[in-house]
């Protein structure tokens, strides 16, 4: 069972919940009908292990960085808002399968036995011990002359394929109680 809280009680490590245990970021296309009926396209995920929480600009938020040629990329791109569902060590497979696999190719959660849910319009994962709601405030890509160490930049990005970074403010956060 979900309890709400605040983005100031997560009492997770943020190094250990983004770095080691992994996070699922999840989005879909949606759209208002004419009753003002949320209409969500299809939903996507995808494993991440980049990323951070903080404050920026008086607001509580998140960071997650996406790289061009993700199906998630895409999604993220055209709408507003995405999700981050931090799951239990138990989903490891789950997360390992959502981290090598596109959704271009198939349905990623029944694949990897995950539950979709909707809070709004937005996707998130039922299965998750904790879940953040992010409303994008901002996207840029990475820019190669930006980099101060030229070795992150050469052990990284040997394709040219530079993350897009994406801050969400984070407008809710569920905590399962269970879990």
């Amino acid at each position: 069972m979900f309890k709400v809280i605040r983005p100031e009680a997560i009492s997770d490590n943020t190094f250990k919940m983004i770095g080691k245990d992994y996070m699922l970021i999840s989005a879909c296309t949606a759209r208002e009908d004419e009753e003002g009926k949320i209409i969500t396209g299809r939903p996507n995920t995808m494993t991440a292990s980049w990323g951070g929480c903080g404050v920026l600009w008086n607001k509580p938020v998140a960071t997650i960085y996406l790289r061009p040629q993700r199906y998630t990329k895409e999604i993220i791109d055209q709408t507003d808002t995405f999700s981050l569902s931090v799951l239990g060590e138990k989903y490891k497979t789950a997360l390992e399968y959502c981290g090598s696999h596109s959704g271009r190719d198939g349905d990623k959660f029944k694949a990897a036995k995950l539950d979709v849910e909707y809070m709004n319009g937005t996707p998130y994962i039922k299965q998750a011990r904790l879940v953040l709601f992010c409303r994008k405030l901002y996207a840029q890509e990475l820019d190669p002359f930006a980099f101060t160490d030229e070795l992150i930049c050469k052990q990284n990005y040997r394709k040219n394929d530079f993350h897009t970074m994406y801050i969400g403010e984070i407008i809710k956060v569920m905590e399962d109680q269970k879990k």
